[in-house]
């Protein structure tokens, strides 16, 4: 296996950043729109002053 450029390593890194925040942005709307849904995240954040954004 060749060795990865640093400028691979950052793509892949802001590659893996742009997903993690779409996935965040989506639970996020998921949560205030249908509360009921995502049973997990009513465990954690059962109130919505947990939310800053």
């Amino acid at each position: 296996m060749p060795q990865m450029s640093p400028l691979m390593w950052l793509i892949l890194f802001f590659l893996f950043s742009a997903v993690f925040i779409v996935f965040l942005i989506v639970n996020h709307y998921n949560f205030w729109v249908s509360p009921n849904s995502n049973k997990f995240y009513n465990k954690i954040y059962s109130s919505p002053k947990h939310w800053s954004w």
